[in-house]
């Protein structure tokens, strides 16, 4: 693994201590609210006390009055209703949410996945098809469709009406639906841009409830399922997304539905839950039935009402994400070796790697597992329907998105954003491909941005960690995208001697100040060959805090992110 450049995050100093003033609280966290954009008595309020009555009105949404009109209509003519939803966890939470609350009062519901191998990403012409066949006169696809122009215009052919509901970028106009709900189209005065693809059905849920005087009650029983799509789907914690994911987290914690209640029992992490526990735990689980398998199989899941099937079906979703790992990690070591057996890897500013004998279903995680290791854009590729089909992941300053828009005429079709994206395109043209993107890569990335940057938000020390500290923390959860859980960076730090290495290169952290008594442990995850280069004298620590539950009780840790030898005058 590389090693970071720490960077202290700047701050404006004027900002924070007016802050400091109007709040009267330790400046340390002003310095955070700062950092945040938040400068404010009452953005810090907002901030801190988040609050459902702070959601936009979902009319805001441009073509929402139109989805709200046609599904109504829908629904008083008993017509057919067909959810289509992607693969992900975005995709299935959002049919799940969608048909949750629908099913409530409505019967005539059906829902389509679309298979991984077969279909690919988006709205498929199969799935026109299958709606024409089952008499399905209104489809409602959610995570997916702004760019489904040929899908819908055969719709249309058929008197099959769509309603589309994603959070991507459009692109060559918007297609033929009823109602287009994007945030992302240009001409949508919504305030808020970065719902998840379940975020925009929420907002349809929540638009028709208001239009129907439905109480609020009734659709807050499905922010447990909003809480997982933003977490999972990796979109900034700032905002709505903010307010959803606190009140979400809260029911998952509280009074989850009995499929989330399933799968948490399988992951075996302490409650509460948190961000990091959906991504790392719940999220592959969910994610295993479309990688895999058929992800209906997960929407199946959310929307049981059974306990003992419901565990049934979380242990076959945890077998295939056995499964999935193994592929996965066998995939990770080929890519890895492919890579670095290429002359002049060392210098090369991106990777893009092709092989035919890939999982389709895995490209994603192998992109992300690439970048990580290398701290490079990468695009893994595999051979499905005659064609290249590719995933991939970006780092920090380098616009994936526009990079691609730069290679379109190389590829068939491709979709995404600046962090990650896929594409597909012939075989031939995957040389040509590396090529052009090696040299995006090599005019956008600088030499300082070659290898990661750790951005610090503030120099304490451990004896600043006191119970008033962590209670003030933790009004800054939920933490994650754009929201992260603050790194903090102690100087001179020792070890007590009762550090301890652990199994796959993590280490198990006592520390102290080399001029003072308090002593805290951590984990320093992937990090105990890097420990064992500074342990033998004063050394700086960046870490992040958080709670640890042991013999039942809670207690306050460090998760180290890295360690360097402290700097002597």
């Amino acid at each position: 693994m590389i090693s970071p450049r720490w960077q202290i995050i700047p701050t404006d100093e004027k900002a924070e201590q007016a802050l400091h003033a109007a709040l009267g609280i330790d400046p340390l966290f002003c310095r955070l609210l700062v950092q945040r954009g938040i400068k404010t008595f009452e953005e810090a309020r907002t901030f801190f006390r988040p609050s459902l009555d702070d959601l936009h009105n979902p009319f805001l949404m441009k073509d929402m009055e139109l989805a709200v009109e046609r599904l109504d209509k829908a629904l008083k003519g008993d017509e057919r209703i067909l959810l289509y939803g992607d693969y992900d966890v975005d995709g299935t939470t959002s049919v799940a949410l969608m048909f949750a609350f629908l099913s409530g009062f409505y019967r005539n519901l059906d829902y389509y996945l679309p298979d991984r191998e077969k279909e690919g990403y988006g709205v498929s012409l199969r799935s026109v098809e299958y709606a024409r066949e089952t008499g399905a006169t209104l489809v409602i696809a959610i995570d997916c469709g702004i760019k489904a122009h040929e899908a819908v215009a055969l719709a249309k052919n058929y008197g099959i009406d769509f309603i589309v509901c994603d959070h991507h970028l459009p692109e060559g106009g918007l297609p033929g639906a009823v109602a287009n709900l994007d945030p992302k189209r240009a001409d949508c005065p919504y305030p808020y841009k970065e719902l998840s693809g379940c975020g925009i059905a929420f907002k349809l849920a929540q638009a028709l409830a208001l239009h129907n005087n439905t109480p609020q009650e009734e659709i807050d029983d499905l922010l447990d399922l909003v809480a997982v799509s933003i977490a999972c789907d990796i979109v900034p914690i700032t905002g709505e997304n903010r307010i959803l994911t606190h009140f979400g987290l809260h029911r998952l914690n509280h009074s989850p539905r009995v499929g989330l209640w399933a799968l948490m029992s399988r992951i075996n992490r302490p409650f509460p839950l948190d961000v990091s526990d959906l991504v790392f735990g719940l999220g592959p689980l969910i994610n295993a039935a479309g990688r895999l398998g058929d992800a209906r199989d997960a929407v199946r899941l959310l929307l049981s009402a059974d306990r003992n099937s419901a565990v049934d079906c979380a242990g076959t979703l945890v077998q295939r994400n056995r499964e999935r790992r193994e592929v996965d990690y066998a995939m990770a070591d080929q890519a890895r070796q492919r890579f670095t057996d290429q002359p002049g890897w060392e210098t090369r500013k991106s990777i893009v790697l092709y092989s035919p004998e890939w999982h389709k279903g895995i490209i994603g995680i192998s992109a992300s597992r690439m970048t990580e290791a290398f701290h490079k854009p990468s695009v893994i590729l595999t051979h499905s329907n005659d064609r290249a089909v590719g995933s991939a992941r970006s780092v920090p300053g380098f616009d994936l998105y526009a990079a691609l828009q730069q290679c379109e005429d190389l590829f068939y079709s491709y979709g995404g954003h600046a962090h990650a994206a896929g594409m597909q395109m012939p075989v031939e043209n995957v040389e040509a491909f590396a090529e052009r993107f090696e040299s995006i890569a090599c005019e956008q990335i600088s030499p300082e941005n070659t290898s990661p940057l750790l951005d610090v938000c503030a120099r304490i020390r451990l004896e600043d960690i006191t119970p008033a500290f962590r209670r003030l923390l933790r009004q800054f959860e939920p933490f994650g995208p754009h929201n992260r859980n603050p790194v903090f960076w102690a100087e001179g730090v020792v070890d007590t001697g009762q550090s301890r290495p652990l199994s796959n290169n993590h280490i198990r952290l006592s520390i102290r100040h080399a001029d003072g008594r308090k002593v805290m442990t951590g984990i320093g995850f992937g990090l105990a060959e890097a420990f064992e280069k500074v342990k033998n004298g004063a050394f700086d620590i960046a870490f992040n805090l958080r709670e640890e539950q042991w013999r039942g009780e809670s207690m306050l840790s460090l998760q180290a992110k890295d360690f360097r030898q402290t700097k002597t005058n």
